[in-house]
């Protein structure tokens, strides 16, 4: 029977590539070492396929299909490591049906929950990073529908992507579908006053939710790093720096959930309830 008490998590931090082969190879290391520490799930940074840090582009240029080498790739450091790997790849649109037209070719920015080797929960970034100049919407196809809430050894994990941390909406529909944390893969690229936004963000989101967050973001020339783990009451719990790679750690306990939610029932407290957000 799965002790659903507490469940041991890692975070990998690190600087993506721009080979798709020497990507997964880091990405099997990290599982080995996260499934040695008696941990059960890894949260990896957006964009795992390939990055370059000078070009915004690409991550999205390098999409390929979910059947693809690179997702066959993760299939396979999930079986082989019996771990749940948590992560975003881009991915190249559907081939269309005969007679039909591919009407737009972006990509997708696609978060996967990999158990097992299956695949066993997907998500398409809602909210598209068109801020402090970028563009990703140019190359990329904004999701339509809210995150899921899967399963992991008892706990209910929901996910996120990146610039969804700044919309509480999105954070706050995952804990009233059950969320006992939330899962933010990230690429947080740097600027004024952008490591103090990621971090007042993502503690936020952990205290107005009672959830535990686990907030990975890639760490390079361009985007921040600073990944941590971070109680329903808001105290960091595991966290890297903005400069160096490594995993973050830590145990997420069941009593220490249910009692944040005790002593600030904000879910059983809320006055107006919007039923999209379900």
């Amino acid at each position: 029977m799965t002790d659903t008490a507490s469940l041991p998590v890692a975070i990998a931090q690190y600087t993506v590539a721009r080979e798709s082969e020497r990507n997964l190879m880091m990405i099997d290391a990290f599982a080995r070492d996260t499934a040695d520490g008696g941990a059960r799930v890894l949260v990896l940074p957006e964009g795992l396929i390939a990055r370059d840090g000078d070009d915004d582009s690409f991550a999205a240029a390098h999409a390929q299909p979910l059947d693809g080498p690179f997702v066959t790739g993760l299939r396979r450091v999930s079986a082989d490591r019996h771990i749940t790997l948590m992560g975003t790849v881009h991915v190249v649109p559907a081939i269309p049906r005969h007679g039909e037209t591919q009407s737009d070719a972006r990509v997708s920015n696609m978060f996967l929950v990999i158990r097992d080797g299956e695949i066993v929960a997907s998500y398409s970034k809602l909210h598209l990073y068109d801020a402090f100049s970028a563009r990703e919407s140019d190359a990329v196809l904004p999701g339509t529908t809210l995150p899921p809430v899967v399963d992991v050894d008892g706990w209910r994990l929901g996910v996120m992507t990146c610039y969804d941390l700044r919309f509480p909406e999105t954070a706050r529909s995952l804990a009233v579908r059950g969320a006992d944390a939330i899962v933010v893969s990230a690429a947080w690229v740097r600027g004024d006053l952008k490591e103090a936004h990621w971090k007042l963000l993502t503690a936020a989101r952990a205290v107005e939710n009672t959830c535990y967050v686990l907030a990975c973001s890639e760490v390079g020339t361009r985007n921040i790093g600073c990944s941590r783990i971070i109680s329903p009451m808001g105290e960091v719990i595991g966290e890297a720096d903005d400069e160096h790679p490594g995993l973050v750690v830590a145990t997420l306990s069941r009593d220490r959930l249910e009692t944040a939610r005790r002593v600030l029932p904000v879910l059983a407290n809320r006055r107006f309830a919007d039923p999209q957000l379900r």
